[in-house]
């Protein structure tokens, strides 16, 4: 039949064919460049269904509510993990309320009463064969590796620790070929310390040193990695503040080799600081690496710091109505930072690569799930107060593995 048309019906014919596909690329770019994705829709491609799977999207990790389960489920791990810190070994450190903490489950608004599955480790790993995934930053990120890696141990008990390429911890999954590794950089820019005798215009009654940080320079702990990874993680913000840095020993900001004018205090500098290293990152990470930042993971000292008595011996997770009381900045909340940060994460990263990994909201509950005077050390809760910062594994951390994946 088309083969009789006249020539020039048939031109407006395939005239008509090809704009009509190109309206239908249009509309699918459109609708997927704009839908909010998470990093489960990238990290790994494992299905493709019509409906994503229950805490895929970005909107289930900010929108849902804990549910504790008749029957507790069993951790994929236990104490005898090789990939466990002592400080956050909770099952080993006799922590109360171990199944308790394990027991509940995040139910995100979209899933109709259905809970984030737990992640299958032995999937993962076969979907991940030959990767590389590494993390950058702080303590918070050390205790999400741990995490992660005796997950995966569960399902590849060959795992062996590694520690080459810089990295302060990790491991290597010989079945899979995959490792997972942990480059410790608080800051993620450049710091060092330099003491108050090399520092002609500080008067030695007022002031220790300084610690110089140098913005615009990446630390040496992970600025050699940048092309090693396949998925890289980023986290900062839990040493802002000053009892990290405090007056005796302050920070102090540098670019281009030359201290910055007028000086910036910690909140600016920390503004700084991420802008400039999503700017390194931009340009020094391949772009087929994905790149993700994750926001902050929040504390429950409750009644003070954690030189200050501050307490997190919580038996269950805090209510939705509680979570303003304890986190919003314009109510003064006692751990408002944790929000502020993320103001200035999300800021920086707009239109760029690297992608929202938003573990906040629903760790913002979980005052229950810290190790508190659980540390394992006979006088670790003397010299160091309770630890409400960071996680008991198993734990909490497991729940972020699965939206990871």
């Amino acid at each position: 039949m088309a083969a009789n048309l006249p020539l020039s019906s048939r031109r407006r014919r395939s005239l008509f064919l090809l704009l009509a596909l190109i309206l239908i690329l249009t509309f699918t770019l459109t609708s997927l460049l704009s839908s909010p994705r998470s990093p489960s829709s990238t990290l790994s491609s494992l299905t493709s269904t019509s409906s994503p799977p229950c805490g895929s999207l970005a909107s289930d990790l900010t929108n849902g509510h804990w549910s504790n389960a008749t029957t507790p489920r069993q951790p994929l791990y236990g104490a005898t993990c090789p990939f466990h810190r002592n400080a956050w070994n909770c099952l080993r450190n006799g922590r109360a309320h171990m199944d308790a903490i394990n027991s509940w489950s995040w139910v995100p608004d979209r899933c109709a009463g259905d809970r984030v599955s737990r992640i299958d480790p032995v999937r993962f790993l076969t979907a991940m064969r030959g990767k590389k995934i590494g993390f950058v930053g702080d303590s918070l990120n050390e205790n999400f590796v741990t995490a992660l890696l005796c997950v995966l141990w569960s399902g590849d008990e060959s795992a062996r620790k590694w520690k080459r390429k810089g990295a302060w911890r990790g491991g290597y999954f010989p079945k899979f070929d995959l490792i997972v590794g942990y480059h410790r950089a608080v800051l993620l820019a450049n710091y060092t310390w330099m003491p108050v005798e090399k520092l002609g215009q500080y008067p030695e009654d007022e002031i220790k040193g300084i610690y110089r940080v140098d913005v615009d320079v990446a630390a040496d702990d992970w600025n050699r990695i940048t092309k090693f990874y396949d998925v890289l993680i980023f986290n900062t913000g839990h040493w802002w503040g000053p009892d990290k840095f405090p007056k005796g020993k302050p920070l102090v900001f540098f670019r281009e080799g030359k201290p910055i004018n007028p000086p910036l205090g910690i909140h600016d500098g920390l503004n700084v600081v991420i802008s400039s290293m999503v700017s390194y990152i931009e340009k020094e990470v391949p772009g087929k690496t994905l790149k993700l930042w994750r926001t902050q993971s929040p504390r429950h000292f409750f009644g003070g710091e954690w030189d200050q008595n501050g307490s997190c011996l919580f038996n269950e997770p805090l209510k939705e109505h509680e979570l303003n009381s304890w986190f919003d900045p314009k109510n003064n909340g006692i751990n408002r930072e944790e929000r502020e940060v993320n103001e200035i994460i999300q800021e920086a990263i707009l239109g760029t690569s690297i992608e929202l990994f938003n573990l906040t909201h629903l760790s913002e509950f979980r005052a229950d799930a810290h190790p508190a005077i659980w540390l394992g050390k006979k006088d670790a809760v003397s010299v160091w107060g309770q630890d409400c910062l960071h996680w008991c594994l198993p734990g909490l951390p497991d729940t972020w593995v699965p939206l990871l994946t």
